[in-house]
Order: C-alpha cells, then sequence, then structure tokens
C-alpha cells in the first residue's frame, strides 16, 4: 500500500525510539559552563563531574606551566585544539621525559603519572576526565610556579 504524498512515514531506523519509549527518555539539560580564574590562564568547566566525567577547555598564557602534578584517582585525556606545549611526564618527579604537543595531538594520563603543561605559544586544551567523589581536590602538587605547592584545591 502506498503512502499518500506529503505524509511522513515511518522510521526504518533500528536506533530511532518508539513514541513509547520516547515517553520514558529523560529530557536533556541546559547547564552553564563556569570560568574559573587560574594563575596560568583559566579554565571553562562544561561538564562538572554529577554525570561521572568532567569536561574542560583549558587555556594556558605562553610562558605559563601548570602545577608538576599527579592525580591518585582522576584518569584524564587532553587534546591539544590550538597552540604548543610542552608536557612533561613520568613516574618520577627527578627522571621526566618532554615532549612537544601540538594542535591535533592527544595524551591519555592515568592515575599517578606525574605530569606538567608548559604552552610555548598561547594554548587551548580539550580535557575529558573521570569525576570519582573528591575528584575536585585529587591534585597532589610536587612543584608549583605560583605558591600552591601541596595537595590542595585545583
Amino acid at each position: 500500500m502506498s503512502t499518500p504524498p506529503g505524509t511522513p512515514r515511518p522510521s526504518n531506523n533500528p536506533f530511532q525510539s518508539s513514541t513509547a519509549e520516547a515517553a520514558h527518555v529523560p529530557k536533556a539539560h541546559h547547564l552553564r559552563a563556569a570560568t574559573v580564574d587560574k594563575p596560568w590562564g583559566h579554565e571553562l568547566v562544561y561538564a562538572a563531574g554529577s554525570h561521572g566525567y568532567v569536561g574542560k577547555l583549558i587555556s594556558v598564557t605562553a610562558g605559563r606551566s601548570l602545577s608538576l602534578q599527579l592525580h591518585r584517582h582522576k584518569d584524564e585525556t587532553i587534546h591539544v585544539l590550538s597552540g604548543e606545549a610542552l608536557l612533561e611526564t613520568g613516574a618520577d618527579a627527578g627522571d621526566l621525559e618532554p615532549t612537544t604537543m601540538l594542535a591535533g595531538d592527544t595524551v591519555h594520563l592515568p592515575p599517578l603519572v606525574i605530569h606538567r603543561i608548559t604552552a610555548v605559544t598561547d594554548l587551548v586544551l580539550a580535557e575529558a576526565s573521570t569525576a570519582a567523589p573528591g575528584w575536585e581536590h585529587d591534585v597532589v602538587r610536587l612543584a608549583d610556579d605560583y605558591g600552591r605547592d601541596g595537595t590542595s584545591n585545583p
């Protein structure tokens, strides 16, 4: 049987929900991203951990460095959106491997990896990380150019 012209046809997409399924689908939540000023630039936190993950856009001014740090539980992946960075990583603060990162490069930093990012040029990073309870405080600063040594709020 043919469908009259102008009448929408049912979808044959197996991933599209039926009307009954759609009634049970949660609604989208529109949020406002928070900008957090940092001594090296700022972070735009667009996913603050309430859904099990954190998403940030991190802007670092040329010549500035994030802390030499590690996380006990937080697992993060960082992608360079623009600029050039010097990434230092390792298991020991006295023996770090330097890597130049350019736009398009990505690094995965599992818990306990010591790391520091220095902006060679103005730098924009995208960070996705886990958000276990207390993730905001899961930073151990081994060195910091801004007087924030030790374990503290990021």
